[in-house]
């Protein structure tokens, strides 16, 4: 098995994994194809939408089809050259309490008919129970998981071990923790489903970081029944690299529309929101006079058009480096969504110490959400741990200026202009710094680094993001050695937030605060600031 990571943004992936019937791209979803009934064709999945791989239930198969399948393979049977991949039941011991095959069996049948990606038979958790039972659930999967590779005869299918634990966190990262000891070529989250039909997405995040956090990071994760395109954005920047899902086709059987942001009925619409192959060429009312059968045809492909349409967007995203800001878009189309968004401030810093440290391009930052992001994460760490600040007596902090980097701005230098002769010819004396959203405080000789300008943010900032910074402020003031702060304050954008918190942390270090409107003609004369080094001298 090989899974080689190209590109990486947050902790999502982009890969090529290595299977027996060829290589495939992460993220990557499968469709669930039923092996009874089939809305769209499979040989059509491929050819006509650009699915590589699809995934079947080799219980159904082997309870509905059985010997034949064994004859004539799996990819001959669904007419289907790509990656298939077969569940092992699992969901069908979740809706009926148990199914009619060994954990060997299942094991002997995928082998048999020839699976690229398959899984063993694992108890799942479920939503609604009692801690107990998932610990037995958990213990069972264990048990089946070790039992599982004296059972194995061929090397050339990667194995999926399934994660249990349902929302019972600790069970979870016993079950990560034991699973990522064996030699699985893949791992996958058990029991979400009912997690993400009850829309608790902030669930989802504790479950799929928690497994994350324990499981071998080079393996790829597969997170079953999750293919809304809404919320495929979240799970892949919580480093899920592969899905599977039916909803394109339970969606159009119910007569439901799928969006990147959701989904709307049929008889709702009045227009379609999408230029697909299938939407420039009817409405919603001539589609609604059509047979029933051709409805769904219509709607399950469509469905198909705008998930792949979404993962590319997703790609991209992360190619660029803009993940964070394509996951904020999407989470902003559903207060569950954002909810599970603002869970990420809990795991900022496993987030920030997997995110790729260089990007393509900067960001843009929208509000106190984005302080969670791993740049801010990470500047904030290394600004505290990493950089010695100089020993000088005066620290003069300076507001952000529209144009970067802020020492370069014509606002700066006007701003600055009684200032200048000082600031030329005493910088010894003086330790500028810039205080801005959002990253706190920025010291003049980084001005220029990565991220630090390269970046665009709201202006005035949101009340939540000026507290972060004034403590930012409050922070770096009581790290340096300083003996006079002077504030070039911006009220028209940061209100006295900054004033009072510079204020407050100089009274209780007994450091001396001068302040001055950056607004107005500065009080703070390049004469005042000699006098003001003169003193220093004199008291030193």
């Amino acid at each position: 098995m090989s899974f080689e990571i190209k590109e990486k943004d947050l902790l999502a992936r982009i890969g090529r994994l290595k299977t027996r019937s060829g290589t495939v791209e992460t993220p990557l979803l499968f469709p669930v194809i039923n092996p009874v009934t089939q809305l769209v064709p499979t040989r059509r999945m491929r050819e006509e939408f650009g699915f590589e791989a699809l995934i079947t239930n080799a219980y159904l198969l082997k309870k509905h089809i059985g010997t034949p399948l064994k004859q004539d393979g799996l990819h001959d049977f669904l007419d289907f050259e790509g990656t298939i991949m077969t569940d092992s039941g699992a969901y069908q011991i979740l809706v009926y309490g148990d199914v009619e095959v060994t954990p060997k069996e299942i094991v002997e049948f995928q082998e048999t008919i020839g699976s690229d990606i398959a899984t063993i038979l694992d108890i799942p958790t479920g939503w609604k129970v009692t801690e107990e039972h998932a610990g037995k659930t958990v213990d069972e999967t264990w048990k089946r998981a070790k039992a599982f590779f004296k059972q194995k005869t061929r090397e050339d299918i990667l194995w999926v071990g399934p994660v249990q634990g349902g929302r019972h966190l600790d069970l979870v990262a016993k079950s990560a923790r034991q699973m990522g000891k064996l030699p699985f070529e893949i791992h996958a989250l058990g029991s979400p489903t009912e997690v993400m039909e009850r829309y608790r997405f902030d669930v989802l995040v504790d479950m799929v970081m928690t497994a994350k956090m324990n499981l071998p990071v080079e393996k790829p994760l597969h997170l079953f029944g999750a293919g809304h395109p809404f919320m495929l954005a979240l799970a892949v920047a919580l480093g899920c690299d592969l899905f599977d899902s039916a909803a394109y086709a339970l969606y159009a059987k119910q007569g439901r529309y799928m969006t990147e942001t959701g989904t709307s009925r049929l008889n709702e619409l009045e227009y379609f929101q999408c230029t697909c192959p299938k939407c420039v060429k009817s409405s919603p009312e001539e589609l609604s006079e059509m047979p029933q059968e051709k409805v769904q045809m219509f709607l399950a492909e469509h469905n198909l058009y705008v998930t792949m349409v979404e993962l590319k967007r997703i790609k991209q995203a992360i190619k660029d480096g803009r993940l964070w800001e394509h996951m904020q878009m999407r989470a902003h189309s559903h207060p569950s969504l954002l909810s599970a968004l603002k869970k990420l401030k809990k795991f900022e810093e496993h987030i920030e110490k997997h995110d790729a440290s260089v990007k393509n391009s900067g960001f843009f930052q929208f509000d106190f959400m984005d302080l969670t992001r791993p740049e801010v994460v990470r500047y904030r760490k290394k600004l505290a741990g990493r950089y010695v600040p100089p020993k000088s007596p005066i620290l003069l902090l300076a507001p952000q200026t529209k144009m970067k980097p802020f020492h370069k701005s014509v606002e700066f230098r006007e701003r600055t202009r009684n200032l200048k002769s000082a600031l030329e010819s005493k910088m010894n004396a003086i330790h500028l710094c810039f205080y801005a959203a959002p990253f706190g405080v920025v010291p003049y000789e980084l001005d220029e680094i990565y991220p630090l300008s390269q970046n665009e943010t709201v202006t005035p900032p949101d009340s939540d993001t000026r507290n972060y910074v004034a403590v930012q402020i409050a922070e770096y003031i009581s790290r340096v050695h300083c003996k006079t702060v002077i504030l070039l304050d911006d009220p028209e954008n940061w209100g006295e937030i900054i004033q009072k918190k510079v204020q407050a942390i100089c009274k209780s270090g007994k450091i001396k605060f001068r302040y001055v409107n950056a607004n107005k003609n500065p009080k703070i004369t390049s004469k005042r600031l000699d006098a003001i080094l003169q003193h220093l001298e004199q008291q030193a």
